[in-house]
């Protein structure tokens, strides 16, 4: 950015003033506040520009991010939140989601082979019942 002069007056630069008002309009509408006009303008964003914009402007994110800290970077934030949610939900969390996924697979490919309605498991084993699948 180009640097902004200060008159000997003591006035404040753009960006002060800037920060200053945003600082205010914090104090007084709260964080909810930006949380909702964020939102409307996501919304706006979307309408006017469609799903496909959001997808161009991730990848070119996603891009930039990996040529600047490499495609490692990736394996060390996901193995963080694999981490934290680990921390947060416990194992039990991660046995659920696979025995669902698992579930998911059978009936796809049970679909796929024609028999169009998956075999239906014992109760004991429906995906969020606690009993492992075999």
């Amino acid at each position: 950015m180009a640097e902004e002069k200060k008159s000997t007056k003591g006035a404040m630069t753009v960006s002060e003033a800037g920060r200053k008002g945003g600082v205010r309009v914090r104090e007084t509408r709260g964080r909810k506040f930006y949380e909702e006009i964020g939102k409307k303008g996501g919304e706006t964003v979307k309408a006017e520009r469609g799903r496909k914009f959001y997808e161009e402007i991730g990848k070119k994110g996603g891009d930039t991010v990996k040529a600047e800290r490499g495609p490692r970077f990736y394996e060390e934030i996901g193995k963080k939140g694999g981490e934290t949610i680990k921390a947060e939900r416990g194992t039990p969390f991660y046995e659920e989601i696979g025995r669902k996924g698992g579930h998911k697979v059978r009936e796809l490919i049970e679909k796929g082979k024609g028999g169009g309605e998956p075999a239906k498991l014992p109760a004991a084993q429906q995906p969020g019942s606690g009993e492992p699948q075999k």
